[in-house]
């Protein structure tokens, strides 16, 4: 069964989560966005690592605003449940932007990256990188697998929402929402893409949006 939940951050207490616990070596649990666990080679990042590679169920993460792009750079592409992945480790998969992967006969079209809002802060090349938005390549892939699959998907997975979502998010709690291009982007896809369910990570929520459309951060939701 495929498990899907929001930004972990390097956090390896979020894998204590009661709810990780029944999960089997047939299981595959989806992040979507900012894992963390790529992002300063430090011993105690190791150590997690070690930590996850033990787990009996696959890993699989998009990637988000922060994140280290030059280790993930590092990787070289490699075909994986019919997309183009990063494999990290035997059970750790890194689903690159705008590729369609199928699990468990279901296909799950997946868009990562997104913007810092605190990018002002941070430094380039040590805690930002430019490659956190997806660059136009990365977006013409994914209109042309899209296409390819006659736009109808299972699952939706990005980093960041749909505008529709900010807007909705805005108008029910008066929390400032920044719009960028790739959320008008994504908010093309709804028009014109058929799917089932779209998750996305980005805004550290738990909320369902709409019937079709949610926000996840720490829940772990079974796709059934």
């Amino acid at each position: 069964m495929v498990y899907i939940t929001g930004d972990t951050h390097g956090d390896i207490s979020f894998f204590k989560n009661p709810a990780l616990k029944k999960l089997t070596e047939d299981d595959t649990l989806i992040i979507c966005g900012d894992f963390g666990f790529l992002w300063d080679g430090s011993e105690k990042e190791k150590k997690a690592l070690e930590v996850l590679k033990k787990k009996k169920y696959t890993i699989c993460f998009l990637d988000g605003a922060h994140e280290n792009y030059d280790m993930l750079g590092a990787y070289k592409p490699y075909r994986y449940k019919g997309g183009n992945a990063n494999k990290i480790a035997d059970n750790i998969f890194h689903l690159l932007r705008g590729e369609i992967f199928t699990f468990d006969r279901k296909t799950f079209f997946c868009m990562g990256g997104g913007e810092s809002e605190d990018a002002h802060m941070r430094t380039e090349g040590e805690t930002w990188w430019k490659e956190e938005m997806p660059s136009s390549e990365e977006l013409l892939n994914g209109a042309k697998n899209l296409r390819d699959a006659e736009y109808k998907i299972d699952y939706v997975l990005t980093y960041e929402a749909p505008a529709l979502a900010k807007d909705f998010i805005r108008l029910h709690t008066n929390n400032e929402m920044h719009l960028t291009p790739l959320n008008a982007y994504l908010q093309e896809l709804m028009k014109s893409v058929e799917y089932e369910h779209w998750f996305f990570g980005s805004l550290h929520m738990d909320l369902n949006i709409s019937k079709k459309i949610t926000a996840v951060f720490n829940e772990v939701i079974a796709i059934k």
